[in-house]
């Protein structure tokens, strides 16, 4: 009778066990399924593979990751990846060619991401292989105008805690969302400024750097005024636009890359 109760109290003892075993991975997953409830939509990963197009770029963007390591990623949306456009078609690709490509620099924007974007990017490998930058200049948030700007500045420091986390020796330049609309009173325009007011306090002026270079897109004449002859529509700069930017902010990426 002893040694049967000894046996119904291992079995149940292993039981108990095993069945923790197995139900710890999916309570932990339960558990970080509730976190990510709890979080905006700008800070949860989300792919875009739907689209042909845009998987064929972040799977370039992953390859070139595993052959080489840049010094510098400009990561961004459409206003990054316009670098790649002519001239002639109002894109920045002859400066880029001129005076940024040299910098050994690449160029990881894609059109229409947001912040939740990027950080899926991140996760499948944009920063992985050999990839270990110096600097990473990070613009994003303009597409993100139909959230609260208190949430998309979340996922703008979520971005900034996933690459620290990958690569903690990498500095970051943080630009401001450029201005957006024809002048103060476009209600995009105060979405950025507002997101653009949280956000440049995660810099930290050792591993985050903040930089607002604004200031050179608008009219001389009048600083509340978008120039369409560097923006012409008021959304995306065109050579002359890209020319400003570099101008802009050249020196403190040559600094910050050293």
């Amino acid at each position: 009778m002893n040694k049967t109760l000894r046996l119904l109290r291992l079995f149940t003892v292993f039981s108990i066990c095993a069945l923790s075993a197995f139900s710890m991975p999916a309570a932990i997953a339960a558990e970080k399924k509730s976190e990510q409830k709890n979080l905006p939509a700008t800070c949860v990963p989300a792919s875009r593979e739907n689209l042909a197009w845009w998987k064929n770029m972040n799977d370039s963007f992953n390859a070139t990751a595993r052959e080489r390591n840049a010094k510098i990623v400009f990561l961004g949306d459409s206003i990054t990846d316009l670098w790649r456009r002519p001239a002639k078609r109002n894109g920045g690709k002859e400066i880029w060619d001129e005076r940024i490509a040299p910098l050994d620099a690449v160029n990881f924007g894609i059109s229409g991401d947001k912040t939740q974007n990027i950080l899926w990017r991140l996760d499948s490998g944009n920063l992985g292989g050999k990839m270990s930058p110096k600097l990473v200049v990070l613009m994003i948030g303009t597409n993100n105008w139909r959230d609260a700007p208190e949430d998309t500045a979340q996922g703008v420091k979520a971005i900034l805690e996933k690459i620290g986390a990958q690569h903690p020796k990498t500095k970051i330049l943080l630009l401001a969302v450029f201005p957006r609309g024809a002048d103060d009173a476009d209600a995009k325009r105060q979405t950025n400024e507002k997101l653009n007011a949280m956000i440049q306090k995660f810099a930290d002026n050792r591993r985050v750097f903040w930089l607002n270079i604004n200031k050179v897109f608008v009219e001389k004449d009048d600083m509340h005024k978008l120039s369409p002859s560097v923006m012409p529509d008021l959304l995306h700069p065109n050579a002359e636009g890209y020319r400003r930017w570099a101008d802009a902010v050249l020196p403190t990426v040559k600094r910050l890359a050293r």
